[in-house]
C-alpha cells in the first residue's frame, strides 16, 4: 500500500494574510484521504512562497520520498508544491525514476502516464505563469506610482498611508517628534543613544507601542524622504508628499554622522566674565584668570613660552571695554535717520526681487528638461541603468535645492532689511550696555564689536569687525545728522555710500546694484 505525506503550503507568514489557509488545507485533505483510503504517514506545513526554489521543510520531504520512506504525495494543488521551474522538475524527475508512485489532489487529476505527467507540466508551467505575470503587473503598478511621486510601500514613521489618494500623510502623534528627532540630532550634541531615550521619554514609539531602536532611529535620520524625495531600487524620485524637514537640515544632520558626533562632558568650573575672550599679545596663549583675596585677575597661561606680561584687575579691565564700546555707539538721532533711509531703499527694490525670483523658477524648469532628457536616453539604451540612477540623483537633488531657496526667499525676502535695522538698534544699544550693563553683556558685545581680541600691557588691541568699523572711525562732529550737508544723508561721508550697508551675497539671496 503507497503511503502518502501531507504538504500544505501558504505563502507568508504574516498573520493578517492567509490567516485560515493552512487549516483549510488540512481539514479538506485529511477529509479527502478518509474518502480515498489513503494512508498518510506525516504532514509538512510551510508558510514561504514558492515562486523561488530553497523551500526548507519543502526539501526536507522530497528527501524523505527519496529514500523511499514513502511513495505518493497529496497536496491541495499543483501550485502547492511548485511555482517554480525547478522545483516542478524536481517532481517530475522523482515521478520519472519511480521514487514518487502516487500524486493525489482533490481539484487536479494525475496518473503515472505520458498524458498525466504531460499535464502535470502544464499545471506547473500555468503556476510558474500566474506569478510571473503576477510579478510584472505589481511592477508595472509600482512604475506607475513612482512617475506620479506615490511611496510604493508602507508609510515611513512619522507619516501614515493615504488609501484614497495613495499618498502619504502626516502621522498626528509622531510627524512633529520626527522633525525634533532630526533638529536634536543636527546640533551634535546627542549621540544615537542619547536621543533614543530623549524621544522615547518625549512619547515616540513605534505603531506596536515600543521604544525606537538605534537601527531604527540612524535609518531614520539616513532617509531622504523626510526631505521630499524617496529611494526606489537606488533610484531617487521626488515624492507628492509634504516634506518633513529642509534638505539642509538633512545635510547637517548627515554630516554630523559622519563625523560619529559624541557629547563632550563639559567640567563645572566658577564662571569669569571675560575668561576665554582675550590672547595674549605677547605669546599667543589663551587668558586665563583667578580669584586672589576675593579680587579677579586676568593674566597669560604661560602655556607655551616664558611670558614678561603682568596680572590685570577685573575692575581695570572692564573700564576698558566701557570705553571701547561708547566710541563703537550710534546716537538716537542717527539711528533714527538711519532706519528711515533703509525703509527708502525697501521700495525701490522690488524689482530686483522679481528677477532673482525668475531666475531661480528658470533654474527649476532646467533640471526638469535635464530629467526629461535624461529619461528619453535611458529609454533609447543611450546610458545604462545604473548611470541613470546616478545623473538623475544628482540633478533631483538640485532641483529640490533651488526650490527651497525659492521658498526661503519668498518667506524671508526682508531679512536683509530686518538685519540692517537690528544692527542699527544694537548700535544704539551700545551705550547703554557699556553704562549699565553686566559684565557678560559687555563680553557679548565685544566680540560682536571686534575679533582678534588680545592683551598686551594691560591694554585691550583688535580689529573691528565690518559695519563697526565704519561707526568707530566716525569723526566727533557727526554726531548729530542736523550738522551733515544740511540734515541730509547726500554728503560724500553718508554711512550708506559704504558696501557694507548693502545687502551681503548669501545662499539664497544675490546682491542687489
Amino acid at each position: 500500500m503507497v503511503k502518502y505525506l501531507l504538504y500544505i503550503r501558504k505563502s507568508t507568514d504574516d498573520e493578517d494574510r492567509q490567516i485560515l489557509s493552512l487549516e483549510a488545507q488540512k481539514a479538506e485533505l485529511e477529509e479527502f484521504a478518509l474518502k480515498e483510503s489513503l494512508e498518510i504517514i506525516r504532514t509538512f506545513e510551510e508558510s514561504q512562497t514558492a515562486k523561488e526554489p530553497g523551500r526548507p521543510i519543502f526539501n526536507k520531504m522530497l528527501e524523505e520520498i527519496e529514500k523511499g520512506e514513502a511513495q505518493g504525495i497529496l497536496a491541495w494543488h499543483p501550485d502547492r508544491l511548485a511555482r517554480n521551474s525547478i522545483d516542478g522538475g524536481k517532481i517530475i524527475y522523482l515521478v520519472d525514476t519511480g521514487k514518487i508512485k502516487k500524486l493525489k489532489f482533490p481539484s487536479f487529476w494525475f496518473e503515472d502516464t505520458p498524458q498525466g505527467k504531460f499535464m502535470l507540466q502544464i499545471a506547473f508551467g500555468q503556476s510558474k505563469y500566474y506569478v510571473d505575470n503576477l510579478s510584472e503587473n505589481v511592477k508595472r503598478g509600482i512604475r506607475q506610482k513612482l512617475r506620479r511621486g506615490e511611496w510604493p510601500g508602507l508609510a515611513p514613521i512619522g507619516y501614515l498611508n493615504e488609501l484614497r489618494y495613495h499618498t502619504l500623510i502626516k502621522d498626528p502623534k509622531r510627524f512633529r517628534l520626527i522633525r525634533e528627532l532630526f533638529e536634536i540630532y543636527a546640533s551634535g550634541q546627542h549621540s544615537l543613544k542619547d536621543l533614543q531615550k530623549l524621544i522615547t521619554s518625549a512619547g515616540l514609539l513605534t505603531r506596536r507601542g515600543r521604544p525606537l531602536s538605534i537601527a531604527v532611529i540612524q535609518h531614520t535620520l539616513q532617509n531622504p524622504i523626510y526631505y521630499g524625495v524617496f529611494k526606489y531600487f537606488g533610484e531617487l524620485h521626488q515624492g507628492t508628499h509634504k516634506p518633513m524637514i529642509s534638505k539642509k537640515l538633512f545635510d547637517q544632520v548627515q554630516e554630523v554622522m559622519a563625523n560619529k558626533s559624541r557629547p563632550r562632558k563639559q567640567k563645572i568650573v566658577k564662571q569669569y566674565a571675560f575668561r576665554g575672550l582675550f590672547k595674549c599679545g605677547e605669546c599667543g596663549c589663551a587668558i586665563t584668570s583667578e580669584t586672589q583675596k576675593g579680587h579677579i585677575y586676568y593674566r597669560c597661561s604661560k602655556k607655551r613660552t616664558p611670558c614678561s606680561q603682568k596680572y590685570m584687575r577685573e575692575e581695570n579691565l572692564d573700564t576698558q571695554i566701557s570705553k571701547i564700546l561708547q566710541k563703537f555707539s550710534l546716537n538716537s538721532t542717527w539711528a533714527n535717520k538711519m532706519i528711515e533711509e533703509l525703509d527708502k531703499e525697501k521700495e525701490g527694490k522690488a524689482q530686483a526681487e522679481f528677477s532673482f525670483a525668475q531666475d531661480i523658477k528658470s533654474q527649476i524648469k532646467i533640471c526638469d528638461n535635464k530629467l526629461d532628457k535624461l529619461l528619453e536616453a535611458y529609454l533609447s539604451d543611450l546610458i545604462s541603468q545604473e548611470e541613470y540612477a546616478l545623473k538623475k540623483g544628482k540633478i533631483l537633488n538640485q532641483k529640490i535645492e533651488n526650490q527651497e531657496k525659492l521658498k526661503s526667499f519668498e518667506q524671508k525676502d526682508n531679512h536683509w532689511l530686518e538685519r540692517a535695522k537690528n544692527f542699527i538698534s544694537q548700535a544704539n544699544q551700545v551705550q547703554t550696555i557699556a553704562g549699565k550693563g553686566t559684565l557678560q553683556e559687555k563680553h557679548l558685545f565685544l566680540k560682536k564689536v571686534g575679533s582678534n581680541l588680545v592683551l598686551k600691557n594691560s591694554k585691550i588691541k583688535f580689529f573691528p569687525r565690518q559695519a563697526w568699523k565704519i561707526i568707530g572711525n566716525l569723526p566727533d562732529f557727526v554726531d548729530d545728522p542736523a550738522k551733515f550737508e544740511g540734515g541730509n544723508l547726500a554728503g560724500e561721508t553718508n554711512f550708506f555710500k559704504f558696501s557694507i550697508w548693502r545687502e551681503r551675497p548669501d545662499s539664497n539671496r544675490q546682491p542687489f546694484p
